[in-house]
């Protein structure tokens, strides 16, 4: 797992990525939730809308420090990550998730040693229907994101980058 940077610091450090756009912030849409605040790791794509059965199938995979980055289609009508997927990806190993969608079972995530970022709760489920794409960019909160590249964050925000920054 990568050590802790702290993305403010990390954004004043690197203006020279930032203009040549390897370096990018993540509009602040997202809520902190998960005991991990800080995290950091080499991002796994997929995109689905309102259906989780991928994402619960990447999270049963060893995690190996990666961030799983997960485009919803920022859909607000049902939960496409809950609590007992949670406590898994934090079992096998992974730094964190970042859904452009719904959480629930805010309380048993919030419990978990590892970071989640989510638009907001909701307490509806999602389909079962294993419809989504693997290893594809994405684009959430204002930002394109590919498969391999690098997410840090923090209470301040989330920045993705082309490569491991250096701390």
């Amino acid at each position: 797992m990568a050590l802790p940077l702290a993305t403010a610091e990390a954004c004043d450090a690197n203006p020279h990525l930032i203009s040549n756009g390897d370096l990018r912030a993540l509009q602040p849409i997202f809520q902190i939730y998960g005991r991990r605040q800080v995290f950091s790791g080499p991002i796994v794509t997929l995109k689905v809308f309102e259906d989780n059965v991928l994402i619960r199938e990447f999270l049963e995979e060893r995690g190996n420090g990666r961030v799983l980055v997960v485009d919803g289609g920022a859909s607000l009508r049902c939960a496409i990550l809950g609590g007992n997927p949670v406590q898994q990806a934090q079992n096998n190993g992974w730094a964190g998730i970042v859904i452009n969608g719904c959480i629930r079972d805010v309380d048993e995530i919030n419990g978990c040693d590892i970071g989640v970022r989510a638009l907001a709760s909701h307490p509806m489920k999602a389909y079962k229907k294993g419809i989504g794409e693997k290893h594809v960019p994405i684009n959430i909160a204002g930002t394109r994101i590919c498969d391999g590249e690098w997410l840090y964050a923090d209470t301040d925000g989330i920045l993705i980058s082309r490569s491991e920054l250096s701390v």
